[in-house]
C-alpha cells in the first residue's frame, strides 16, 4: 500500500556509524569472502564509482551488520561505510576472521561526515565519496567526506525526523534496528538488494542458497500505522488477540497526529490491514499497511 506524502528537498547532514579503511594485498579476497555482495565490479572500477551495498552475516545467515563498500585510490584499498551499523561491530566481525590475510583495518569514523542532497545535488568537491545511497527519496545523492572538507548545503536543511519518515515510508530497513542478529535478510527483503547468489563462497552463503531454494520465511518486515503518539519503548511487542505476532522496531510521527513504523510480524497469524494491539487482548492501536 503506498503512503502518500509530500517529498521534501534540501540538505541533511549526518555522521556515519561506521567508516573503515581496509588495505593490504589481500583486502579484496578477504572482503569478498566476508561480504554478501560481489565486490569484483567495485574492485574493477575507479575510485568514485558506485559502491556495493551488502551485509555481514553470521554463519547461520543472520544479519550482523550492513554497509557500503567503496573502491579506494588503489586496487588494495577499500572503504566500508554504514548509516546505522557501528564501526566497532563491523571491525570486530572482520578482524575475528583474519588469519593469514595481509589486511589492515583502520577505524576513521570520527574523522568523516555524511550528507544527503535531496533533489538536484550540487557538484561535490574532490575527495567526497558520492553515491546513490538508501534513503528512500525519489531523487537524492549521498556523500561522505572528511570533516575539514566544505560542501554545498544546497537548500534548506532537513531534520532527522523527516529523513526517518521517508525511509520508513519506503520500507527500507535500518540495520540492526529493523533487521539484526536475530533476523534473516529475506525477512526484511534485503535479499533483493544486498545478497549475491552467484559470487561464490562467503560467510552465511549456504543459508542464503537454501533460503532461495525454499522461497519462504515465516516473518516479514512490514509498514504499520497508528494513531496518537508514536511508541516510545522500542522494540514494542504487538498482539493479535491474545497472541504476540511480532514487534514494532522503528516508529516516527507521520506529521498528521499519528505515526508510521516498521514491524517484524508473523505471516502465519497476520494479514494485510490487520489491526493489532500493544498488549494481549488490548485495544487495537495500529494497522498493517503491507501483506506479511
Amino acid at each position: 500500500m503506498p503512503i502518500t506524502s509530500s517529498t521534501p528537498s534540501g540538505f541533511f547532514e549526518w555522521s556515519p556509524a561506521a567508516w573503515l579503511r581496509v588495505t593490504g594485498p589481500d583486502a579484496l579476497s578477504f572482503l569478498q569472502g566476508q561480504f554478501s555482495q560481489d565486490l569484483r565490479p567495485v574492485a574493477a572500477a575507479a575510485r568514485g564509482a558506485e559502491p556495493a551495498y551488502g551485509l555481514w552475516l553470521t554463519l547461520k545467515g543472520k544479519v550482523e551488520a550492513d554497509g557500503f563498500v567503496f573502491r579506494g585510490e588503489s586496487a588494495d584499498e577499500f572503504w566500508i561505510g554504514s548509516y546505522f551499523s557501528r564501526a566497532l561491530v563491523i571491525r570486530a566481525r572482520l578482524e575475528s576472521f583474519i588469519i593469514a590475510d595481509d589486511v589492515t583495518i583502520e577505524d576513521q569514523t570520527d574523522a568523516w561526515m555524511g550528507a544527503t542532497w535531496v533533489g538536484e545535488a550540487p557538484p561535490v568537491p574532490a575527495g567526497v565519496f558520492a553515491f546513490a545511497g538508501r534513503r528512500g527519496f525519489p531523487v537524492s545523492r549521498d556523500g561522505v567526506y572528511r570533516r575539514d572538507v566544505r560542501v554545498d548545503a544546497a537548500g534548506s536543511r532537513l531534520d532527522a525526523e523527516t529523513v526517518e519518515r521517508v525511509r520508513i515510508a519506503a520500507r527500507i530497513p535500518a540495520v540492526p534496528t529493523d533487521a539484526g542478529p536475530g533476523d534473516l535478510p529475506h525477512e526484511a527483503d534485503l535479499d533483493a538488494t544486498a545478497v549475491s547468489y552467484t559470487k561464490g563462497c562467503y560467510l552465511g552463503q549456504e543459508v542464503m542458497a537454501r533460503l532461495k531454494a525454499m522461497g519462504q520465511v515465516r516473518r516479514r518486515l512490514v509498514r504499520v500505522a497508528g494513531t496518537g503518539p508514536k511508541p516510545v519503548a522500542l522494540p514494542s511487542p504487538v498482539f493479535a488477540g491474545e497472541r504476540q505476532v511480532g514487534e514494532v522496531r522503528s516508529a516516527v510521527a507521520d506529521g498528521a497526529g499519528g505515526w508510521l513504523g516498521l514491524a517484524m510480524v508473523s505471516n502465519l497469524h497476520t494479514t494485510a490491514n490487520a489491526e493489532l494491539a500493544f498488549s494481549a487482548g488490548g485495544v487495537a492501536a495500529l494497522r498493517l499497511l503491507d501483506a506479511p
